[in-house]
């Protein structure tokens, strides 16, 4: 007789089967690549950052920790396709498996050129690329900051560029990694303590070329927040002609290379002596032009007079007098000014230029101010002696006889003027002309004097 003994049954609570489905899965899925897309994308207060990833048949859950998610390039967002190491583990605490990920790039671009697009899409968004921001560079700048590396041919080309344009330029240079974990943190750091000097025109930041990488601290966004809030113009030259990076665009000016940047910063002293000389010619065309315009105003005053007209181009041929006299004084004093001007230019190789610029711009301005008082105080002058000749003139004319309350007495027949009483006889008609209208009279009686 066969005894069939009871089958022992192994009883597991939720717990514990739950614990042994985890440590399955870490065994066997502790390393491996998977492919998805991101959706459900959220990132709570902790920092972590939890999202499903999916394909078109199936999804799992996913978690980048804090600390990993710190070393992404870029930001994830749903739709975005992207390949992702890690393991795979159980919650315990719902029973559903999970990948805990290490590392997660984006598929088909690299992490650096997506944080690029990324980060120069929202940084558009804010308006920091708009041109209305962008501040002109000054014409002739007394101190320029720089902003790279202390070493290498970039710093060393600015320099001697600098010097050949215009020599003696003040600069300052403030050394940092321009490559490299750190180089961002740095770079914003100068531009802001150079913005808090307040005796620097304009900043040049920049480096030679590279790779994508070791041009990345120039697309950090610290140093994009810092361009953007200094009140010093800043002139970005970074790698050759064709890299870009953000830098590039929140600054006012984008140079092509560094070279380019320290041709750009400063006029060559040839070009400025130029300027100075054409602003010097048309302030002679002005002051030419003006007394030009009070002769022509003169002389049509003249022709209005009438009989006085003699009188009125003796005054013309005066103010053409007085007009070569100025033009002259102002030759002078122009010839003078240059005189002095080169005098201070030939100066320059031995003193600091700021001040003594500064001199001659006070000077020059105070010089045309004296100009324009004088030439506005002599013209007044001329109008006034002018306006008293016409008084004069005025004053003898008939009309102005009349209005002092005589008249004229014509006889209406003959329109013979009447001097005496004896010239009329009783009844006869006369015509009366006063200031304003005419009288037409019957002569009553007749008196001698």
């Amino acid at each position: 007789m066969n005894i069939i003994e009871p089958t022992v049954r192994t009883i597991l609570t939720v717990s514990e089967l739950t614990e042994e489905i985890k440590d399955l899965l870490e065994r066997n899925f502790s390393d491996l690549w998977v492919e998805g897309e991101i959706s459900n994308l959220r990132v709570p207060p902790s920092g972590h950052t939890y999202f499903t990833l999916k394909d078109e048949l199936s999804q799992i859950r996913a978690v980048l920790f804090k600390g990993q998610a710190r070393h992404l390039r870029f930001e994830p967002e749903d739709g975005l396709q992207v390949i992702c190491r890690g393991r795979v583990s159980l919650y315990e605490k719902r029973g559903e498996y999970q990948l805990i990920l290490e590392v997660m790039e984006p598929k088909g671009i690299g992490a650096l050129q997506l944080a690029f697009l990324q980060l120069k899409e929202r940084l558009e968004k804010e308006g920091l690329f708009d041109s209305d921001r962008k501040k002109p560079l000054p014409m002739l700048p007394r101190k320029i900051g720089i902003v790279t590396s202390p070493t290498g041919a970039v710093i060393r080309d600015m320099l001697h560029i600098i010097d050949r344009r215009f020599e003696n330029v003040h600069i300052l240079l403030y050394p940092v990694r321009v490559q490299g974990e750190g180089a961002s943190s740095e770079i914003a750091e100068a531009i802001d303590y150079m913005n808090q000097r307040g005796d620097l025109d304009v900043i040049i930041v920049g480096r030679g070329g590279g790779s994508l990488e070791d041009l990345w601290p120039f697309n950090e966004e610290v140093v994009a927040r810092a361009i953007s809030r200094s009140r010093i113009p800043i002139i970005s030259a970074v790698g050759h002609e064709t890299d870009y990076t953000i830098a590039d665009f929140v600054a006012d000016l984008r140079a092509p290379t560094p070279s380019a940047a320290a041709e750009l910063v400063v006029r060559d002293k040839r070009e400025t002596k130029n300027v100075i000389h054409s602003l010097t010619i048309r302030l002679e065309n002005q002051i030419l032009q003006a007394l030009q315009e009070v002769r022509t105003h003169l002389f049509h005053l003249g022709k209005r007079m009438g009989d006085p007209k003699k009188r009125v181009e003796e005054h013309l041929l005066r103010v053409d007098e007085l007009m070569n006299r100025i033009i002259l004084m102002t030759t002078w004093t122009l010839k003078r000014d240059r005189e002095q001007y080169v005098h201070h230019q030939n100066n320059l190789s031995l003193r600091n230029p700021g001040q003594r610029i500064q001199a001659l711009r006070l000077l020059v301005s105070q010089r045309e101010k004296d100009l324009a008082r004088s030439v506005k105080h002599g013209i007044e002058i001329r109008k006034q002696r002018l306006l008293g000749m016409l008084g004069k003139l005025d004053s003898l004319s008939p009309i102005g006889i009349l209005r002092r309350g005589y008249s004229i007495t014509r006889k209406t027949s003959s329109l013979q003027i009447v001097r005496s009483s004896s010239q009329v006889k009783e009844g006869e008609k006369v015509e009366v002309r006063l200031h304003e209208g005419t009288l037409f009279c019957d002569v009553e009686r007749a008196e001698p004097s």
